[in-house]
């Protein structure tokens, strides 16, 4: 082996580590420099207590609020469902995020459709985050009213009481 050889392979020995180096070293920073994927929130925060002032019909004795977006096509399906509700005893209002910006920021309303049952007082009752089947809708606000009127069994699974 000549010198010459020798200095070759010293070189490639010393260049081989230096280039894995160089490019786990790249590797972490490209990662560390990635934003990390989106991701949604396991749950999101159920206001516990309204102020009726800030609705129509402040008297009467239940409230049905659907908060919903103008772009949200699951936001009508509830709305739909929860406008039958409507009577003398329940106050159904929907607030569109475009025209109802200040109680959506008020009540830090973050996912749509949201629907909540709140009794007289403004304590949140019952809530909905997306859209509720109109039986369970029903079946809670039934069961608000009224205990006990809903049968054991038939209980409104979609629905969670405010906490």
């Amino acid at each position: 082996m000549t010198l010459a050889d020798s200095v070759h392979m010293i070189a490639l020995l010393v260049a081989v580590p230096v280039v894995v180096v160089a490019c786990v070293v790249a590797a972490v920073l490209q990662r560390r420099s990635r934003p990390d994927p989106p991701t949604q929130p396991r749950e999101y925060a159920v206001p516990s207590q309204l102020d009726r002032a800030d609705f129509e019909r402040p008297d009467a004795p239940w409230l049905v609020v659907v908060f919903t977006s103008g772009t949200c096509l699951s936001c009508a399906d509830t709305m739909e469902r929860a406008r039958p509700l409507d009577t003398d005893a329940v106050a159904v209002q929907e607030v569109e995020f475009a025209t109802g910006k200040d109680l959506h920021e008020r009540y830090a309303i973050e996912a749509v459709p949201m629907l909540l049952v709140a009794d007289e007082e403004g304590v949140v009752r019952a809530s909905f985050i997306g859209t509720p089947t109109a039986a369970d809708l029903w079946a809670a606000l039934a069961e608000l009213r009224e205990p006990g009127s809903v049968p054991p069994g038939c209980d409104h699974h979609g629905s969670a009481p405010a906490t």
